[in-house]
């Protein structure tokens, strides 16, 4: 679902909203941008460009430097970043629906992949040297540094490296009833059911206390 932004001029004046990075993988934080995913009435975090940029900059992708650049970038073509926008709405979806379906025992939809594939070969297009900085060396992107959809070219490899490895059996959906997160356990027992334990597991907590409240309740009367 494609949601119309406001424009980046006026979406750079509000405060950014915080986004929750708790899925442990890049590509599951890029698909936990929607709150209660799995309810009738999925909350978007994503409203706009300026949005994309923000959450790139949280989760580590862009610099203060390259989020500014591309907010500059954006203001000039608002028209390409609101279809940058959509198109990267559209794999997000794709990739909770390809990593839901992996958690929950569903195969992947054909479209999904498809989708995830086209994006994955435009952006390993641009995955084509080794940087060396910190004292460590990772892969580095060529591309023109004001490329709006850049942001997605790391989310998009990461998906592709999880569905190869060995964490893929380690992909979970929260377990509350709408908020439909999906996360990596790490857990020695592989037991982590909440996306956010201080979150939807204290929820939990809270519910099955009123039940048992309640339950109570009826038994005395």
């Amino acid at each position: 679902m494609v949601m119309k932004g406001m424009p980046v001029e006026r979406e750079k004046m509000r405060e950014p909203y915080v986004f929750e990075l708790t899925g442990g993988r890049l590509c599951l934080d890029f698909a936990n941008t929607v709150s209660n995913h799995a309810g009738p009435h999925p909350r978007e975090h994503l409203h706009s460009y300026a949005d994309l940029v923000s959450w790139g900059h949280q989760a580590g992708i862009l610099s203060e430097e390259e989020a500014q650049l591309l907010l500059q970038e954006a203001a000039r073509r608002p028209e390409e970043a609101q279809a940058v926008l959509a198109r990267a709405i559209a794999l997000r979806e794709a990739i909770y629906r390809i990593f839901s379906g992996i958690a929950t025992g569903r195969p992947p939809q054909p479209d999904d992949v498809d989708l995830l594939n086209a994006a994955l070969c435009e952006a390993l297009s641009h995955l084509c040297c080794i940087d060396f900085t910190d004292g460590r060396f990772t892969w580095g992107w060529r591309g023109p540094q004001n490329a709006l959809e850049r942001i997605l070219w790391p989310v998009v490899r990461d998906a592709a490296e999880l569905l190869t490895s060995g964490d893929l059996s380690r992909v979970r959906h929260c377990a509350d009833d709408v908020c439909g997160w999906l996360f990596i356990d790490r857990s020695k027992n592989r037991s982590r059911r909440w996306c956010n334990m201080q979150v939807c597991g204290n929820k939990a907590k809270a519910r099955r206390h009123y039940e048992k409240i309640r339950k109570q309740k009826h038994i005395r009367s």
